[in-house]
């Protein structure tokens, strides 16, 4: 008999997991909640949202499902995990007190500050005239963030005292946050390139993922506002020998420890955003979960089956379990909703899916898309992650723009530089 899983999101994230769990020979079935389109044509979706948990838990005891594979950080923040490994369900995803890491930017850098951990100086505010007392005294350019979870905009960098201002009543006043922003983290402005560092984790054992960049700002070259992503490849130029020993010493295996001295053992995906600059590592937010879009490339390169690495990240038994990759590289172009990350439309037909699908070496991952009939709309910002294998960065890209301009519906958006820090990196 089979695996049944059971995978909890729907993103590009899921979509990509839902691609690499449906390969494993180990599979029996496998079910999404709630899924999109792309991922209802290789799992049954169930309309469950993944923070309804009595819902999943009822499912889950229904269905005999053997393990439960938590995408997004929400469901991991209000404690699935913790639901349904009382029920003696295997779970690939952290407890809610483990998850606080990402839930909460307060824990995580009282974390840091406790085990000596590199990360931004930084203080931490529930009172928006303090923040802003200290911001007056720091000065610009400096970053203000939300403490909880904000879908991957809550980091504002801000160049200027009146920029870092306007973001405080933004986020403490005005709440465009919502309760995310009850405490706010202002933190040092660190300069460098970024770089995201993905391991899985037992408790106590750190297996870390190929090396991977993303690209968070709305705009080319690295401007305007973050957003969820808007494109990563792997591997990263930038992540050396020298430097991923560094960071599984300074940054990794600390934090496992540290989580597990306090009493929160982390089992699942670590994923530390690190900012380097002239090889100096420093810490700049930890998530509890895989990166979107980093998964996506990851995922493609990725020969090992997935299965027995979550199931081994679920048991505590990833002492001695090693990951085999494809050495070619993986790029990722998000496609997104015109006005992303403000407002946009939903419901637009897509055109052009299957034709770049059908290219060798592409997949078009889902992550915003809904079925209206047989036509696939848009349902979100993010819209999808066409992702691209090729021998080095230059044609990976090539094959991914070539993929992209298969696809379109009215104001659809897209980076046309993904890729080009390693490019640069690789011609100097």
């Amino acid at each position: 008999m089979g695996k049944r899983i059971l995978l909890v999101g729907g993103g590009g994230r899921e979509h990509a997991l839902a691609w690499k769990i449906k390969q494993s020979p180990l599979l029996e079935k496998l079910y999404c909640a709630p899924g999109n389109a792309g991922i209802a044509k290789i799992a049954q979706c169930v309309p469950i949202d993944g923070e309804d948990l009595p819902a999943i838990k009822a499912f889950v005891l229904e269905n005999n499902i053997d393990l439960v594979a938590i995408g997004p950080e929400g469901p991991l923040v209000a404690g699935l995990a913790d639901v349904l490994r009382q029920e003696g369900i295997a779970v690939f995803g952290p407890s809610k007190a483990a998850a606080e890491i990402e839930g909460s930017k307060t824990f995580m850098k009282g974390l840091f500050a406790k085990y000596n951990i590199p990360t931004a100086k930084y203080k931490s505010f529930t009172n928006a005239d303090d923040a802003i007392a200290y911001i007056k005294k720091e000065g610009a350019p400096i970053v203000v963030k939300t403490s909880g979870l904000a879908a991957g905009k809550g980091a504002i960098v801000c160049q200027t005292l009146d920029e870092a201002l306007h973001a405080v009543k933004r986020v403490m006043v005005d709440r465009e946050f919502g309760s995310a922003g009850d405490s706010v983290v202002v933190e040092e402005f660190l300069a460098g390139e970024e770089l995201s560092f993905i391991a899985f984790v037992d408790g106590k054992n750190v297996l870390p993922l190929a090396g991977s960049q993303d690209h968070k700002a709305v705009g080319e070259g690295d401007t305007g506002p973050n957003t969820g992503g808007m494109g990563a490849y792997s591997p990263a130029p930038i992540l050396t020998d020298q430097l991923h020993e560094q960071v599984i010493k300074q940054v990794m295996i600390p934090t496992v420890e540290a989580m597990a001295a306090e009493g929160r053992p982390f089992k699942g995906v670590l994923y530390a955003g690190l900012m380097i600059n002239n090889g100096e590592m420093k810490v700049l937010e930890f998530n509890a979960r895989f990166g979107d879009p980093e998964t996506q490339p990851l995922l493609m390169r990725m020969k090992s089956d997935l299965v027995p690495l979550m199931e081994a990240s679920a048991t505590g038994s990833l002492a001695g379990v090693s990951i085999e990759w494809d050495s070619r590289t993986a790029l990722c172009v998000v496609q997104a909703a015109g006005g992303y990350p403000g407002s946009y439309k939903k419901g637009l037909p897509i055109t052009g899916i299957d034709a770049a699908d059908a290219l060798a070496d592409v997949a078009v991952f889902h992550a915003g898309t809904k079925l209206d009939g047989d036509q696939v709309v848009t349902a979100g910002g993010r819209v999808l992650g066409v992702t691209a294998l090729g021998d080095g960065i230059k044609e990976a890209q090539q094959r991914a723009y070539e993929a992209v301009d298969k696809i379109n519906w009215d104001s659809c958006y897209c980076r046309r530089d993904i890729g080009y820090r390693a490019i640069t990196r690789i011609e100097k």
